[in-house]
């Protein structure tokens, strides 16, 4: 099952190129901090600015280094659907243990467009699809009916749902959603609530900073340790806060920065926090401990 703590990776850049040498020990840091998963070419990753050989080639090193410790869920959504299915027919050829896929963007379809963007993904492919439902990005919403109607097809695997909606995961159980429909936070602020309504983990930006906290939270919450795990949460919390002060991934990758990950480039219509929100980051960050 796809279950825990999953990172939505950055993307190291240097010069203008990915950085390989910093993504390959950043992935390797990932996996000896605990976590149960990695995400790859997501909107965390700066999908947007790469160029489709980019978007494969950070898919590629990630699943080549994970080598199979851990699952790796292959950012492949888009606003075109032909797109997607090429990129979701990428991560299934080199390995990838499933794919998390956008609603799509700016295009704007209404729910029985979005059900047959799926579902075209779905039939055109043989990898687990997690549907990722981020309106605040995409400016659709996925309704509670077309994420049911999509769990009927055998390879839709789960939902990663970034609304922030606590009312969802025990809505979707208590109208029948498959057994093993997996349900995964995009809020990291939230997920411990989630997980105690019926969630299974999160997609998580603190998690590229903090792995192994948010690892441990989510097990605490699998254990049914929810007072550990609300005390993690509440330590992180701060850090949650301010990765979204500007839009992300801006925060999270100068975080990195300062924790030596990476440098904090970034592409272009993104650029760098501004100096009083790099002070806190860098107060959020010494307060949880993690510098």
């Amino acid at each position: 099952m796809l279950k825990g703590s999953f990172t939505a990776l950055i993307t190291p850049f240097k010069g203008g190129e990915v950085d390989k040498k910093s993504y390959e020990s950043f992935v390797q840091w990932q996996i000896e901090q605990g976590v149960h998963g990695l995400v790859p070419s997501g909107t965390t990753g700066e999908s947007p600015t790469l160029s489709h050989e980019e978007h494969n080639y950070v898919i590629d090193l990630c699943v080549k280094i994970a080598a199979g410790r851990v699952k790796v869920i292959a950012g492949t959504g888009s606003n075109s659907t032909s797109e997607a299915i090429m990129m979701t027919s990428h991560a299934e050829k080199v390995g990838a243990d499933g794919a998390l896929i956008a609603t799509p963007y700016y295009n704007k379809p209404n729910q029985e467009g979005l059900f047959q963007h799926f579902k075209a993904i779905h039939d055109a492919t043989n990898i687990p699809i997690i549907l990722y439902n981020v309106p605040g990005r995409s400016i659709v919403d996925l309704e509670d009916d077309t994420i049911l109607r999509l769990a009927e097809l055998p390879k839709i695997a789960g939902l990663k749902d970034a609304t922030g909606d606590l009312t969802r995961p025990a809505s979707l159980i208590r109208r029948g959603i498959k057994d093993d429909f997996v349900q995964l936070s995009g809020e990291d602020d939230t997920a411990v609530e989630f997980n105690e309504l019926g969630g299974q983990g999160c997609i998580s930006v603190t998690s590229n900073v903090a792995p192994k906290l948010c690892a441990q939270m989510h097990e605490a919450c699998f254990a049914g340790g929810y007072k550990k795990a609300f005390e993690i949460q509440n330590q992180l919390m701060p850090v949650h806060d301010v990765m979204f002060c500007e839009t992300s991934p801006q925060p999270v990758k100068y975080a990195a920065s300062l924790m030596d990950i990476c440098s904090a480039e970034m592409r272009l219509p993104l650029i760098e926090p501004s100096d009083e929100n790099k002070v806190k980051i860098q107060e959020a960050l010494q307060g949880a401990g993690l510098v």
